[in-house]
């Protein structure tokens, strides 16, 4: 069995060899990306700050607004989101499909971002329907980001269109 730090649940690990779930490195160099409008800090690597920061100033040339709302998150934050999801009552294999297991989840790297838009709900299958969608999945390419998790992803995560990560070429 897999055990979190400080945690108060296993994960099986035949469910990580089963999703083909991959390991993920903490960044250890992170800088400041901006700010949310709560004042919220989302912290990226330097290389993702700055494919970011064209990216959103490409979409916006086009009139589409691009909002970070998640970026870098620990072990341990990763670990306490789940544990909080289980005080709620929530069961472990249904987190898991939404929630990575810590050590598995691409936000750990500094590289992943979800993105909203100001007028839809954010981290809902919806935001699929948006321009904003649309635009990213026509342009994100040409700035190192890609989708991690699309329909029927070989990591058996819901699909997450909002959730976009940066891989350096």
């Amino acid at each position: 069995m897999v055990v979190s730090q400080a945690a108060n649940f296993t994960i099986p690990p035949q469910l990580l060899e089963q999703r083909g779930l991959l390991l993920q490195q903490e960044a250890t160099e992170l800088v400041l990306a901006e700010n949310g409008e709560d004042g919220r800090q989302y912290l990226l690597t330097p290389a993702t700050k700055l494919a970011w920061q064209a990216m959103k100033a490409a979409a916006s040339e086009d009139g589409i607004a691009l909002l970070m709302i998640s970026a870098f998150r620990s072990i341990a934050r990763q670990t306490e989101i789940i544990s909080d999801k289980l005080a709620e009552g929530q069961q472990l294999q249904d987190i898991l499909l939404v929630c990575a297991p810590p050590g598995y989840s691409e936000h750990h790297t500094g590289r992943a971002i979800d993105i909203a838009t100001p007028e839809d709900p954010e981290l809902e299958i919806s935001f699929d329907t948006t321009a904003a969608f649309a635009w990213l999945k026509n342009n994100a390419g040409r700035f190192g980001f890609h989708m991690s998790y699309p329909p029927g992803n070989s990591s058996g995560f819901q699909y997450e269109p909002w959730h976009w990560c940066f891989q350096p070429g």
